[in-house]
């Protein structure tokens, strides 16, 4: 069984800065694509940014600029760094891998709320 459990969400104020956590956890032999995902109420659940093992990284064009992901295989995580935070960042933020002959994986997802 796979876990994906996030952290570091939180309440900051629009220009601020978080960063999110995402550890994997179970019988896992290799992650393919690890990344998040966000969804704000009322709205389509919607990508954020992705990395591949060998760091290939993709970000939605409303974030580029402003996010940077990263991953450390050895621990199984993936992170996100969100800097100069909008009001309409404000969204349940959920972690996502593709595991190699497993399948996809979702977190419960962490709650990020900007404040204007």
């Amino acid at each position: 069984q796979v876990r994906l459990v996030e952290s570091g969400g939180g309440l900051v104020q629009a220009g601020g800065s978080l960063r999110l956590s995402c550890a994997a956890s179970g019988t896992i032999f290799s992650i393919n694509v690890m990344g998040w995902y966000r969804q704000a109420p009322g709205k389509q659940r919607e990508l954020v940014a992705t990395i591949t093992s060998t760091g290939t990284t993709n970000y939605a064009d409303s974030v580029k600029g402003r996010a940077t992901i990263s991953r450390d295989n050895a621990k199984k995580a993936v992170y996100l760094q969100m800097n100069s935070l909008k009001a309409e960042d404000t969204a349940v933020y959920i972690c996502y891998t593709v595991i190699a002959a497993r399948g996809n994986y979702w977190g419960q997802g962490t709650q990020v709320t900007v404040s204007s």
